[in-house]
This record gives C-alpha cells, sequence and structure tokens, in this order.
C-alpha cells in the first residue's frame, strides 16, 4: 500500500540520483546503489512532511515497473500515513486531532510527523479515535 517505487540515475559525478513516481516531490542522492537505497528513505518521510505541511493526502505506492527498486516503509510510518490521510477525509487539521485525544498540540503534531519516532499504541489510538483500525500483516521476505 505504501510501498513506494524508486528508480536510480547515473549523474555525471560519481554516484546516483534517486526519484520516485508517487512522490515526484522526492529526490535523493546516493554515493552506490546500497547508499542511495539508504538515503532513499529519509528522503521519503522528508517528502511526506511537505505532504502534512501542504495539507496534501499521501498517495498510495503503484506496482513496481522494471528496473525500480521497491523501499519498504518501517510500520510506524505507515501508521502516520493512514492517520495523515484519514484527517484528510474528515478535514481535520492537527489541533481537531489533538482536541478529539485530549492532548497537548506538541504531543498531538508529533502523531503525524514523520521525522519524529512515535509509539505505536498512540498511534492505534488515534486511529481508533477516527473510526480506523490498524492491521499488521507478517511477510516471507
Amino acid at each position: 500500500m505504501y510501498d513506494y517505487a524508486i528508480r536510480f540515475e547515473a549523474d555525471a559525478s560519481p554516484g546516483l540520483a534517486v526519484f520516485c513516481r508517487d512522490l515526484p516531490e522526492l529526490n535523493s542522492y546516493g554515493d552506490d546503489r546500497a547508499h542511495a537505497i539508504s538515503e532513499a528513505l529519509d528522503a521519503i518521510e522528508t517528502t511526506l512532511s511537505l505532504y502534512v505541511d501542504q495539507r496534501r493526502v499521501i498517495p498510495e505506492a503503484t506496482p513496481v515497473q522494471d528496473g525500480e527498486h521497491v523501499v519498504h516503509l518501517p510500520a510506524v510510518i505507515v501508521a502516520k500515513i493512514a492517520l495523515w490521510n484519514a484527517m484528510m477525509e474528515r478535514d481535520m487539521r492537527k489541533a481537531d486531532l489533538c482536541r478529539l485525544l485530549g492532548v497537548h498540540q506538541a504531543q498531538g503534531d508529533r502523531l503525524v510527523d514523520f521525522l519524529h519516532t512515535s509509539k505505536m499504541e498512540q498511534l492505534e489510538n488515534a486511529l481508533a479515535a477516527l473510526g480506523k483500525r490498524l492491521s499488521v500483516s507478517v511477510e516471507t521476505a
């Protein structure tokens, strides 16, 4: 659902540029393929923060195409995406979420801050308050 595919492009200088069809604002760079992949996760989290700042729905990932690499997001990031999109469905602001949950502004802000780690239980509670239930599955790697 939110496992985004990235593609690499060789640059004139050594290294690889990273792009994502589903998140066109994303751009990143790595010295080599392994470094580019590790940098891509940070770039995705930063790009998701832009969507929150701009109050935009975060798009689902489309199927991977030939030559692309899939970045599997941590469960906490996927939960934050689900929470943000549920808020956008209801035209809610962060302040509305804080009032609904009875938490301070800083605590509510962190629930949709992709650059801050949140506890999964807090995200589950916030999703439940919006009528959503988090479901986790395990697959063979």
